[in-house]
């Protein structure tokens, strides 16, 4: 069984108009609902083998935050360079390149490749918009990450900050 968590990065600053959007950070909201979505996956008793995240200041410190509530080192974030407004074609090839001894990946990236690849994950799935720090949680009967495409998935939850 695999289980992936897609997370788009939390809420961005848009104070300094001449930063690249590469390197806009979080804001306040930001920097409190990471921490808080990474409590919620830890109430469910969610244990997370690998942390993969886009290199953009925003999603990286997301998942950061995430790290650190997870009481998991930093050396665990793997990032990949290809995330940074992925289409969900480029979603399904990091996840096909995963180490198989892996159980479980949380991913974090951009709108809107992030809400197309959500979309695409199963046939009953239909989200407008993946908000910001939103957690998507899908899992599959798989042995390899390479099969996850074609593969039989379950949503397993939606969550974002405004949803309590």
């Amino acid at each position: 069984m695999k289980t992936l968590y897609i997370v788009r990065h939390a809420k961005s600053s848009w104070g300094d108009l001449t930063l690249p959007d590469f390197d806009r950070p979080l804001n306040e909201r930001g920097k409190k609902d990471a921490p808080i979505m990474a409590q919620r996956l830890l109430k469910r008793k969610i244990q997370i083998d690998q942390f993969v995240s886009s290199p953009a200041n925003r999603a990286f410190k997301t998942c950061k935050l995430f790290c650190q509530e997870f009481n998991s080192p930093l050396e665990r974030i793997m990032l990949v360079d290809e995330l940074y407004h992925a289409p969900k074609d480029t979603f399904y090839n990091v996840i096909e390149r995963a180490d198989n001894r892996l159980k479980s990946i949380a991913l974090f990236s951009h709108n809107p490749g992030i809400t197309d690849f959500v979309n695409s994950l199963a046939d009953d799935v239909c989200i407008d918009n993946m908000p910001t720090c939103a957690v998507f949680a899908i899992s599959s009967p798989i042995q390899h990450w390479a099969d996850f495409k074609t593969a039989v998935k379950t949503v397993l939850f939606f969550d974002y900050p405004k949803s309590v």
